[in-house]
């Protein structure tokens, strides 16, 4: 966008939140209430001319009494006084302005209230610590942290204060997350700040749990391969573990470009990434990391499995062949198998081959005098490899193929 009239003008800017959808439930349950002000990403993004849809709201006052007052969902976080509002399909974060203090390196901070112009200082980086009010007099009255406008308009990162990444070493993957996100440079001392903060192993005095959801989150981001070179280009990914990285953008560009629209692209794309980690330690990594079984599980699978996958889909004279390497195979593996070359392969499984079903069961076999046990399966995957060949195009001629590797009489 033109940054010519950067920031808007106060009228104009009021007229961009008023039209949010996420901040027109909110605004119509605020009247009369004390200073309440939107915080964070979600102004970064509407002065960048974007439509947040989750937003930070600052309170001035009783956060917790504003939260409980809105009349949607509501969930506590009671170590840090943060509510969670859910109305009308939007989220809201509600908290009381505070300062913040830690009492260690990577240690949770001590909060306290205080005015906005210190919540708005203990934020990650200037572009983040900019408030805009909603209510009252301060409708639509910009409050920003030293300097913090001019690198929007500049399109740097920056943090705010030299311990920034000692205090709060999570800060180093939000620096490129938010570096792949917006397309912003990062300035050249926060650069050398966080250069430093990894090179002490700041990244260690943080519980892997907390590592591991910024990590998440970094490889949800639209762009997943984008963020992961960013934490390459920080040196950052060494810090997670010495194999982890992404080291080929282009095999990672085509294996998500291979993954079915409603599989995981995260799961993927840390897959991709954890392929240098060595198969006997990264399934302890991903726990020490608090990562779900579930999530645990593909990612081992992907990193671990995708050169043998590659191999036997490589290998396959047949649509039943394909089917045969690829049975168990979550989608994130196969496609990035697909991705080391059999792409066709992969493509026909994850397009096609993995959604053909069988027109009978195993009833159908029991009713034709196949006793229970091994050949009830023994037929039917039979009776699919012949419909996956082209071979048993209906009921019949599967039936007929179950029976006969079922060993029923004809």
């Amino acid at each position: 966008m033109s940054m010519l009239n950067f920031p808007p003008k106060r009228d104009e800017l009021w007229e961009r939140i008023r039209a949010l959808p996420a901040a027109q439930p909110l605004l119509a349950r605020l009247d009369g209430r004390a200073p309440v002000h939107l915080v964070g990403g979600a102004v970064r993004d509407v002065l960048l001319g974007g439509t947040p849809f989750d937003l930070d709201i600052a309170v001035e006052g009783d956060a917790a009494a504003l939260a409980a007052s809105l009349g949607g969902k509501l969930r506590l976080h009671d170590r840090f006084g943060t509510s969670t509002v859910l109305l009308d399909g939007f989220a809201y974060d509600i908290v009381r302005s505070r300062r913040e203090s830690y009492a260690r390196p990577g240690a949770l901070p001590d909060v306290e209230p205080a005015p906005l112009a210190d919540d708005l200082l203990r934020r990650d980086f200037t572009v983040n610590a900019i408030a805009l009010g909603l209510t009252g007099e301060v409708a639509g009255e910009l409050n920003a942290a030293p300097g913090a406008l001019e690198d929007l308009r500049a399109r740097r990162l920056r943090v705010l204060h030299d311990r920034s990444f000692i205090d709060d070493p999570t800060r180093l993957l939000r620096l490129a997350r938010y570096a792949a996100r917006l397309g912003f440079e990062v300035e050249p001392h926060t650069r050398e700040l966080a250069s430093a903060a990894i090179e002490s192993g700041a990244l260690q005095t943080v519980s892997g749990a907390r590592v591991g959801a910024e990590l998440r989150l970094l490889a949800r981001e639209d762009d997943p391969v984008a963020a992961l070179s960013a934490l390459a280009d920080l040196g950052l990914h060494r810090a997670i573990h010495p194999g982890f990285g992404l080291e080929d953008d282009a095999l990672a560009r085509r294996a998500l470009e291979l993954l079915p629209e409603h599989a995981r692209r995260d799961r993927l794309a840390l897959a991709l990434a954890a392929r240098g980690v060595p198969a006997a330690e990264l399934a302890g990594l991903l726990d020490a990391l608090a990562f779900e079984a579930e999530d645990r599980d593909v990612i081992v699978a992907g990193a671990g499995n995708a050169a043998e996958l590659a191999a036997a889909l490589r290998a396959a004279q047949a649509p039943s062949d394909i089917a045969a390497a690829a049975a168990g195979a979550p989608a994130e593996a196969v496609a990035l198998a697909g991705a080391l070359g059999p792409e066709a392969e992969a493509r026909d499984w994850l397009e096609r081959l993995r959604h053909v079903r069988l027109s009978i069961d195993g009833r159908d076999l029991l009713a034709a005098g196949v006793p229970e046990g091994p050949s009830i399966g023994r037929g039917l995957r039979a009776a699919l490899a012949a419909k996956l060949d082209g071979v048993a195009p209906d009921r019949e001629s599967e039936l007929a193929r179950a029976l006969k590797a079922a060993g029923a009489p004809q």
